[in-house]
């Protein structure tokens, strides 16, 4: 079986050592400046702290420094680096390319750089130039379909990671420019106001409204999970959730649950067991509703009623009085559930106060009418069982026992001994067999669990219970100190400059500082301009956006029978104009600034 990686977000550390416990092989989390979620920092001692919990059962750290940095920006990033690696961290996500200038120039210690999703991996050309550079991994944009990943797969060497499950950003990562645009909000600097969540109508150069006042770049949320035998096969070695600012239920309802699921299809890069009585469920915890966006072709992966979480479908409305609502569900709903429907085109929702079979009373009668669709977006009953289930991580140790010692082995055959002194044989020696093993495999609190003892003496010794006890409690002590020795950071091979496959790039190259525009330079590609972020006056015609949702497809507009040649323009909630570009070849949309 192939060995691959769950990688789960944390944006503090009891997110982190939750999604750790719930089986996640691999953290990553912001430090204290330049990451993509300037509300998820933390400072180097909960990083520490985190990866020395990590590291018990070989799961690793990634930290994100993956936003565009100024000239003082990068010398701090550089340091920040440093601090990391010093600390023990087992890898950076970078966007900017002067931390790649640095670590080819050997200014940063040798930790292992992954290109940011936010760099613009979309194309085998691209992830083709990172692996010849010689980056570690590469980050894959959402956007991409499985055959796409199974061809960047077979034509690499690196690392390749893949998004499965989350929030889906209607631009293609890093090249979003609109926030910045319309308010100094930059998403490659980790402050995106989130344009793509508010309400937009769809018009033509004759006013022609085609949708009125709907949520067009608000997309469902990612679910990946019926492809990812697919994906092993072809060679992905890490399956990320999305989710740095999401709550501690969610990372672990979603990591539990796809922990369990990659556990049928490969090994894993980790260490450790998951016990727990807990049945993750993704249908009950936030989501847009779901979609395997272009895994498998173009699916309906827009969501025009809402950007909020809608939940599990849980029926229809059959009847509607002044104090109550009938539905067809099947579901068992709960008390303080939260409720959610399309009211005429307004998302409502309330909590049940009450419930009497099929009949629900809300805490305040919505206006809802007959055969509309219910949803249920919280779960009470749900999330208290995830707040109170015990969700343990715990690593398989064998025990074994001869005439006068005991060794311990864990899972990954690490190994240590215990010498016992002063033993006399037991005068009964099957009892002391049975209480031998019963007591050695108390490991109660510890990060251990019991696989099995083996016994391979005759001469059975009697030995105390307080001294079998202070033994077990030794030999795990001295077991797990062996696994930390033991434990085997990745390091970042020297990285080298290679031919970039463009000869020129423009705003959209997203570079910020003056060591990045040497690093094309190096790599044979001059810089028309400097990233957008450098400018005040944006000028017009820019492109604040390029998406694969196109609103010509989804408006009913795109036929090959049926030409349509008018300028289509979006127009948002404050009367503010952006005129759309397609590009039909590559089926793209470009949103442009007026």
């Amino acid at each position: 079986m192939k060995q691959v990686e769950l990688l789960a977000p944390a944006k503090n550390f009891d997110t982190a050592i939750a999604a750790i416990n719930s089986g996640a092989d691999a953290i990553y989390i912001g430090a204290s400046d330049f990451g993509a979620r300037v509300n998820a920092s933390n400072d180097l001692e909960s990083i520490e702290k985190l990866v020395n919990y990590a590291h018990k059962f070989y799961v690793r750290v990634h930290v994100t420094i993956n936003t565009i940095l100024n000239n003082e920006e990068l010398i701090k990033a550089i340091e920040l680096i440093k601090n990391l690696y010093i600390i023990g961290v087992d890898a950076i996500i970078v966007q900017d390319m002067g931390i790649i200038k640095a670590a080819i120039e050997n200014k940063i210690p040798p930790i292992q750089i992954h290109a940011s999703t936010q760099c613009d991996n979309s194309t085998k050309e691209k992830v083709i130039f990172f692996d010849k550079m010689g980056i570690s991994r590469v980050i894959l944009a959402r956007e991409l379909s499985l055959s796409q990943i199974e061809q960047i797969c077979s034509n690499t060497k690196c690392e390749i990671e893949t998004f499965i499950h989350g929030a889906l950003c209607v631009s293609y990562s890093g090249q979003c420019y609109m926030s910045y645009a319309n308010g100094g909000r930059s998403a490659n600097r980790g402050e995106c106001a989130q344009p793509c969540r508010k309400k937009y109508s769809l018009v033509d150069s004759d006013g022609k409204i085609y949708i009125a006042d709907k949520y067009l770049l608000s997309l469902k949320d990612f679910n990946a999970s019926e492809y990812i035998e697919k994906l092993i096969s072809a060679r992905v070695k890490s399956f990320k959730i999305e989710g740095r600012l999401k709550d501690i239920n969610y990372v672990r309802n979603v990591t539990l649950y796809y922990n369990n699921l990659i556990n049928k299809y490969a090994k894993r890069t980790s260490s450790g067991k998951v016990f727990t009585e807990f049945t993750p469920d993704i249908k009950k915890t936030f989501n847009r509703r779901y979609t395997d966006y272009f895994l498998n072709g173009r699916g309906e992966f827009y969501n025009f009623v809402t950007p909020k979480s809608m939940g599990e479908h849980i029926g229809k409305v059959t009847k509607v009085t002044d104090k109550y609502i009938e539905t067809d569900t099947k579901l068992k709903l709960n008390v303080q559930d939260g409720i959610c429907f399309d009211n005429n085109g307004e998302f409502s929702g309330f909590k049940i106060n009450k419930i009497e079979g099929n009949k629900i009373f809300p805490n305040k009668m919505p206006k809802i009418t007959k055969e509309t669709n219910l949803y249920r977006n919280f779960d009470f009953k749900f999330n208290r069982e995830i707040e109170s289930a015990k969700i343990i991580r715990k690593i398989g140790v064998i025990f074994e026992i001869y005439d006068n010692k005991i060794t311990a082995k864990d899972e990954d055959n690490n190994e240590v001994t215990i010498r016992f002194a002063n033993t006399e044989p037991a005068k009964n020696p099957e009892k002391a067999r049975q209480n031998l093993i019963k007591q050695i495999e108390k490991v109660g609190n510890s990060d251990f669990y019991a696989i099995k003892t083996e016994i391979y003496t005759k001469n059975i010794p009697f030995i105390p219970v307080s001294k079998i006890n202070e033994i077990r409690r030794n030999i795990l002590d001295d077991l797990m100190n062996e696994r930390i020795n033991k434990y085997k950071r990745p390091l970042q091979k020297p990285l080298k400059y290679t031919k970039f496959y463009q000869s020129c790039l423009d705003y959209r190259g997203n570079i910020y500082n003056d060591e990045a525009t040497t690093f094309y330079e190096n790599s044979g590609c001059s810089t028309c301009n400097k990233a957008l972020e450098a400018y005040q006056n944006i000028p017009q015609n820019t492109e604040l956006m390029r998406c694969k949702h196109c609103l010509r497809y989804a408006s009913g507009l795109c036929s090959k029978k049926v030409k349509f040649n008018k300028q289509l323009y979006l127009i948002d909630e404050t009367g503010k104009k952006y005129p759309l570009k397609f590009d039909c070849k590559k089926c793209e949309m470009a949103i442009l600034k007026k």
